[in-house]
Protein backbone atom coordinates (compact mmCIF):
# COMPACT_ATOMS: atom_id res chain seq x y z
CA UNK A 1 0.00 0.00 0.00
CA UNK A 2 1.35 3.41 -1.02
CA UNK A 3 1.88 5.67 1.95
CA UNK A 4 0.05 8.95 1.41
CA UNK A 5 1.64 12.33 2.13
CA UNK A 6 0.24 14.42 5.03
CA UNK A 7 -3.33 15.59 4.46
CA UNK A 8 -2.46 19.18 5.32
CA UNK A 9 0.19 19.24 2.59
CA UNK A 10 -2.25 17.83 0.04
CA UNK A 11 -4.84 20.42 1.07
CA UNK A 12 -2.31 23.26 0.72
CA UNK A 13 -1.31 21.97 -2.71
CA UNK A 14 -4.93 21.81 -3.85
CA UNK A 15 -5.72 25.42 -2.92
CA UNK A 16 -2.39 26.78 -4.15
CA UNK A 17 -2.58 24.88 -7.43
CA UNK A 18 -6.17 25.83 -8.17
CA UNK A 19 -5.48 29.51 -7.38
CA UNK A 20 -1.94 29.50 -8.86
CA UNK A 21 -1.04 31.56 -5.79
CA UNK A 22 0.36 30.81 -2.34
CA UNK A 23 -1.05 34.10 -1.07
CA UNK A 24 -4.63 33.36 -2.18
CA UNK A 25 -4.39 29.81 -0.84
CA UNK A 26 -3.19 31.19 2.49
CA UNK A 27 -6.18 33.54 2.71
CA UNK A 28 -8.60 30.73 1.86
CA UNK A 29 -7.15 28.45 4.55
CA UNK A 30 -6.66 31.27 7.08
CA UNK A 31 -2.90 30.69 7.40
CA UNK A 32 0.18 32.61 6.27
CA UNK A 33 1.77 32.31 2.81
CA UNK A 34 4.87 31.00 4.58
CA UNK A 35 2.84 28.16 6.04
CA UNK A 36 1.51 27.27 2.60
CA UNK A 37 5.05 27.32 1.19
CA UNK A 38 6.25 25.03 3.97
CA UNK A 39 3.43 22.55 3.40
CA UNK A 40 4.20 22.47 -0.33
CA UNK A 41 7.88 21.79 0.43
CA UNK A 42 6.85 18.96 2.75
CA UNK A 43 4.72 17.46 -0.03
CA UNK A 44 7.48 17.80 -2.62
CA UNK A 45 9.98 16.15 -0.29
CA UNK A 46 7.52 13.34 0.43
CA UNK A 47 7.01 12.70 -3.30
CA UNK A 48 10.54 13.49 -4.42
CA UNK A 49 9.12 15.81 -7.06
CA UNK A 50 8.95 19.54 -7.79
CA UNK A 51 5.33 20.60 -8.10
CA UNK A 52 5.72 24.40 -8.44
CA UNK A 53 8.16 26.69 -10.15
CA UNK A 54 8.84 29.65 -7.85
CA UNK A 55 9.02 32.76 -9.98
CA UNK A 56 9.67 36.33 -8.84
CA UNK A 57 6.09 37.29 -7.94
CA UNK A 58 4.12 34.16 -8.74
CA UNK A 59 4.21 30.42 -8.91
CA UNK A 60 3.21 27.99 -11.64
CA UNK A 61 2.65 24.27 -11.72
CA UNK A 62 5.25 21.96 -13.16
CA UNK A 63 4.16 19.11 -15.44
CA UNK A 64 4.05 16.82 -12.39
CA UNK A 65 1.97 19.37 -10.54
CA UNK A 66 -0.53 19.62 -13.40
CA UNK A 67 -0.73 15.84 -13.53
CA UNK A 68 -1.40 15.57 -9.78
CA UNK A 69 -3.93 18.40 -9.43
CA UNK A 70 -7.09 16.76 -10.91
CA UNK A 71 -6.63 13.69 -8.70
CA UNK A 72 -6.22 15.75 -5.53
CA UNK A 73 -9.14 18.02 -6.42
CA UNK A 74 -11.35 15.01 -7.12
CA UNK A 75 -10.37 13.32 -3.85
CA UNK A 76 -11.13 16.40 -1.73
CA UNK A 77 -14.38 17.01 -3.60
CA UNK A 78 -15.45 13.42 -2.90
CA UNK A 79 -14.71 13.83 0.80
CA UNK A 80 -16.59 17.12 0.96
CA UNK A 81 -19.58 15.61 -0.82
CA UNK A 82 -19.62 12.64 1.56
CA UNK A 83 -19.49 14.89 4.62
CA UNK A 84 -22.21 17.15 3.17
CA UNK A 85 -24.46 14.12 2.64
CA UNK A 86 -23.98 13.09 6.26
CA UNK A 87 -24.85 16.48 7.67
CA UNK A 88 -27.31 17.62 5.01
CA UNK A 89 -30.81 18.20 6.27
CA UNK A 90 -33.37 17.63 3.49
CA UNK A 91 -36.13 19.23 5.62
CA UNK A 92 -34.55 22.13 7.55
CA UNK A 93 -37.95 23.51 8.60
CA UNK A 94 -39.52 20.19 9.62
CA UNK A 95 -38.55 18.52 12.90
CA UNK A 96 -39.73 14.91 13.17
CA UNK A 97 -39.54 13.42 16.67
CA UNK A 98 -40.60 10.11 18.13
CA UNK A 99 -41.21 9.77 21.87
CA UNK A 100 -42.82 7.50 24.42
CA UNK A 101 -46.59 8.10 24.41
CA UNK A 102 -46.58 8.79 28.17
CA UNK A 103 -43.77 11.35 27.94
CA UNK A 104 -45.29 12.92 24.83
CA UNK A 105 -48.78 13.26 26.27
CA UNK A 106 -48.02 14.21 29.88
CA UNK A 107 -45.00 16.47 29.39
CA UNK A 108 -43.84 17.25 25.87
CA UNK A 109 -47.01 18.19 23.99
CA UNK A 110 -48.18 20.83 26.53
CA UNK A 111 -44.82 22.60 26.14
CA UNK A 112 -44.25 22.42 22.39
CA UNK A 113 -45.87 25.83 21.99
CA UNK A 114 -42.98 27.29 23.97
CA UNK A 115 -40.49 25.78 21.53
CA UNK A 116 -42.42 27.11 18.56
CA UNK A 117 -42.25 30.60 20.07
CA UNK A 118 -38.45 30.52 19.76
CA UNK A 119 -38.43 28.51 16.51
CA UNK A 120 -41.48 29.78 14.56
CA UNK A 121 -40.15 28.50 11.23
CA UNK A 122 -39.88 24.88 12.44
CA UNK A 123 -42.89 22.60 11.98
CA UNK A 124 -42.95 19.73 14.48
CA UNK A 125 -44.13 16.24 13.59
CA UNK A 126 -44.49 14.07 16.69
CA UNK A 127 -44.70 10.29 16.43
CA UNK A 128 -45.63 8.61 19.74
CA UNK A 129 -44.09 5.14 19.86
CA UNK A 130 -43.12 2.55 22.47
CA UNK A 131 -40.33 1.18 20.28
CA UNK A 132 -37.30 2.80 18.66
CA UNK A 133 -38.20 3.80 15.11
CA UNK A 134 -35.66 3.15 12.37
CA UNK A 135 -33.78 6.25 11.24
CA UNK A 136 -32.42 4.81 8.02
CA UNK A 137 -34.76 5.41 5.11
CA UNK A 138 -37.04 7.69 7.14
CA UNK A 139 -37.35 11.43 7.75
CA UNK A 140 -36.95 10.96 11.52
CA UNK A 141 -34.67 13.55 13.11
CA UNK A 142 -34.66 12.63 16.80
CA UNK A 143 -36.00 10.07 19.26
CA UNK A 144 -36.73 10.56 22.96
CA UNK A 145 -36.34 7.13 24.52
CA UNK A 146 -36.54 5.62 27.99
CA UNK A 147 -33.75 3.08 28.39
CA UNK A 148 -30.13 2.53 29.35
CA UNK A 149 -28.57 4.57 26.55
CA UNK A 150 -27.29 1.65 24.47
CA UNK A 151 -28.56 1.94 20.91
CA UNK A 152 -26.26 0.27 18.32
CA UNK A 153 -25.23 2.58 15.51
CA UNK A 154 -26.77 5.63 17.19
CA UNK A 155 -25.61 8.33 19.59
CA UNK A 156 -27.50 8.88 22.84
CA UNK A 157 -27.44 12.02 25.01
CA UNK A 158 -28.67 11.62 28.59
CA UNK A 159 -31.65 13.93 29.12
CA UNK A 160 -33.16 13.07 32.50
CA UNK A 161 -32.52 10.58 35.29
CA UNK A 162 -35.73 9.25 36.81
CA UNK A 163 -36.93 7.62 40.03
CA UNK A 164 -39.70 5.17 40.89
CA UNK A 165 -42.01 5.61 43.85
CA UNK A 166 -45.40 4.32 45.07
CA UNK A 167 -48.27 6.65 44.20
CA UNK A 168 -52.01 6.68 44.92
CA UNK A 169 -54.96 9.02 45.35
CA UNK A 170 -54.93 10.78 48.75
CA UNK A 171 -58.45 9.55 49.56
CA UNK A 172 -57.25 5.94 49.72
CA UNK A 173 -54.86 6.37 52.66
CA UNK A 174 -55.82 7.07 56.26
CA UNK A 175 -53.05 8.65 58.30
CA UNK A 176 -54.10 6.90 61.54
CA UNK A 177 -53.53 3.39 60.12
CA UNK A 178 -50.33 1.56 59.06
CA UNK A 179 -49.65 2.58 55.47
CA UNK A 180 -48.05 -0.66 54.29
CA UNK A 181 -51.09 -2.67 55.33
CA UNK A 182 -53.38 -0.22 53.54
CA UNK A 183 -51.31 -0.52 50.36
CA UNK A 184 -51.44 -4.31 50.61
CA UNK A 185 -55.23 -4.11 50.64
CA UNK A 186 -55.41 -1.81 47.58
CA UNK A 187 -55.63 -3.01 43.97
CA UNK A 188 -52.18 -2.95 42.39
CA UNK A 189 -52.05 -1.11 39.06
CA UNK A 190 -49.12 -2.27 36.96
CA UNK A 191 -46.98 -0.82 34.23
CA UNK A 192 -45.67 -3.96 32.55
CA UNK A 193 -42.44 -2.37 31.33
CA UNK A 194 -39.14 -4.18 31.92
CA UNK A 195 -37.94 -1.53 34.37
CA UNK A 196 -41.02 -2.10 36.54
CA UNK A 197 -40.49 -5.85 36.52
CA UNK A 198 -37.05 -5.27 38.04
CA UNK A 199 -38.35 -2.72 40.57
CA UNK A 200 -41.41 -4.60 41.82
CA UNK A 201 -39.65 -7.20 44.06
CA UNK A 202 -37.45 -4.52 45.61
CA UNK A 203 -40.49 -2.50 46.68
CA UNK A 204 -42.28 -5.62 47.88
CA UNK A 205 -39.38 -6.48 50.15
CA UNK A 206 -39.10 -2.92 51.47
CA UNK A 207 -42.83 -2.65 52.18
CA UNK A 208 -43.09 -6.14 53.61
CA UNK A 209 -46.00 -6.95 51.31
CA UNK A 210 -46.39 -8.98 48.16
CA UNK A 211 -48.17 -7.87 45.02
CA UNK A 212 -50.23 -10.97 44.29
CA UNK A 213 -51.29 -11.62 40.72
CA UNK A 214 -54.91 -11.62 41.83
CA UNK A 215 -54.39 -8.13 43.31
CA UNK A 216 -53.23 -6.75 39.97
CA UNK A 217 -56.41 -5.14 38.72
CA UNK A 218 -54.95 -3.28 35.77
CA UNK A 219 -51.87 -3.94 33.64
CA UNK A 220 -50.91 -1.55 30.85
CA UNK A 221 -48.00 -0.85 28.52
CA UNK A 222 -48.47 2.93 28.58
CA UNK A 223 -48.04 4.58 31.98
CA UNK A 224 -50.30 7.50 31.01
CA UNK A 225 -53.28 5.21 31.50
CA UNK A 226 -52.02 4.32 34.98
CA UNK A 227 -51.93 8.01 35.89
CA UNK A 228 -55.59 8.35 34.91
CA UNK A 229 -56.46 5.24 36.94
CA UNK A 230 -54.60 6.64 39.98
CA UNK A 231 -56.39 9.98 39.67
CA UNK A 232 -59.74 8.20 39.71
CA UNK A 233 -58.80 6.31 42.89
CA UNK A 234 -58.64 2.81 41.40
CA UNK A 235 -55.58 1.66 43.37
CA UNK A 236 -51.85 2.32 43.71
CA UNK A 237 -48.91 1.93 41.36
CA UNK A 238 -45.16 2.35 41.08
CA UNK A 239 -44.66 5.33 38.81
CA UNK A 240 -41.79 7.42 37.48
CA UNK A 241 -41.39 10.73 39.28
CA UNK A 242 -41.06 12.60 35.98
CA UNK A 243 -44.52 11.41 35.01
CA UNK A 244 -46.35 12.60 38.14
CA UNK A 245 -44.17 15.35 39.65
CA UNK A 246 -46.73 18.07 38.92
CA UNK A 247 -49.58 15.99 40.37
CA UNK A 248 -47.54 15.41 43.54
CA UNK A 249 -46.84 19.14 43.83
CA UNK A 250 -50.57 19.91 43.58
CA UNK A 251 -51.56 17.14 45.96
CA UNK A 252 -53.68 15.41 43.31
CA UNK A 253 -51.76 12.21 44.10
CA UNK A 254 -49.52 11.28 47.03
CA UNK A 255 -46.51 9.16 47.76
CA UNK A 256 -48.01 7.37 50.78
CA UNK A 257 -44.76 5.95 52.10
CA UNK A 258 -41.34 7.62 51.72
CA UNK A 259 -39.59 5.00 49.59
CA UNK A 260 -38.05 5.41 46.19
CA UNK A 261 -35.77 3.62 43.79
CA UNK A 262 -33.44 4.98 41.15
CA UNK A 263 -34.87 3.73 37.88
CA UNK A 264 -32.80 1.29 35.84
CA UNK A 265 -33.84 3.36 32.83
CA UNK A 266 -33.47 7.06 32.07
CA UNK A 267 -34.55 9.42 29.30
CA UNK A 268 -32.19 9.86 26.36
CA UNK A 269 -32.13 11.86 23.15
CA UNK A 270 -31.21 9.35 20.44
CA UNK A 271 -30.22 9.86 16.81
CA UNK A 272 -27.38 9.30 14.35
CA UNK A 273 -24.55 11.60 15.42
CA UNK A 274 -24.88 13.61 12.20
CA UNK A 275 -28.50 14.48 13.10
CA UNK A 276 -27.36 16.13 16.32
CA UNK A 277 -25.43 18.63 14.15
CA UNK A 278 -28.57 19.82 12.36
CA UNK A 279 -29.45 23.37 13.46
CA UNK A 280 -33.09 22.51 14.25
CA UNK A 281 -32.02 19.51 16.37
CA UNK A 282 -29.40 21.56 18.21
CA UNK A 283 -32.03 24.22 18.88
CA UNK A 284 -34.53 21.64 20.14
CA UNK A 285 -31.97 19.93 22.36
CA UNK A 286 -30.95 23.25 23.91
CA UNK A 287 -34.62 24.11 24.54
CA UNK A 288 -35.67 20.78 26.02
CA UNK A 289 -32.66 20.68 28.36
CA UNK A 290 -33.72 24.02 29.82
CA UNK A 291 -37.36 22.91 30.12
CA UNK A 292 -36.55 19.53 31.68
CA UNK A 293 -34.83 21.26 34.58
CA UNK A 294 -38.30 21.87 36.04
CA UNK A 295 -38.47 18.13 36.80
CA UNK A 296 -34.92 18.04 38.18
CA UNK A 297 -35.64 21.01 40.47
CA UNK A 298 -38.94 19.48 41.57
CA UNK A 299 -37.20 16.20 42.47
CA UNK A 300 -34.61 18.02 44.59
CA UNK A 301 -37.38 19.84 46.49
CA UNK A 302 -39.51 16.70 46.87
CA UNK A 303 -36.56 14.68 48.11
CA UNK A 304 -35.60 17.37 50.60
CA UNK A 305 -39.09 17.84 52.03
CA UNK A 306 -40.47 14.29 51.94
CA UNK A 307 -37.63 11.84 51.43
CA UNK A 308 -34.66 13.45 53.13
CA UNK A 309 -34.67 10.94 56.01
CA UNK A 310 -34.91 7.94 53.71
CA UNK A 311 -32.11 6.10 51.97
CA UNK A 312 -32.96 5.06 48.41
CA UNK A 313 -33.74 1.39 47.89
CA UNK A 314 -30.93 -0.61 46.35
CA UNK A 315 -31.43 -1.94 42.86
Amino acid sequence: MTRLPPLKSLQAFRFAAEAQSFKIAAAQLNVTPTAISQQIKTLEQSLGLTLFRRLTREVELTQEGRQLLPHISKAFSAMEEGIAQLTHDPEPNRLTITALPSFAARWLVPRLGLFQEIAPDVNIHLLPSLGLTEFEGSDLDLAIRFGQGHYPGLSSHLLLEDYLLPVCHPSLIHTNKPVAQQLAALPYLEDNGVDMEMARPIFQQALGIEFQKESTKLSVSDATMLVEAILSGQGFALLRYGLVYDLLERGSVICPIPLYLKSHYDFYLVAPESNFKRPKVRQFESWIRKEIKIIETSWVDFHRTQLNQIEPLNA
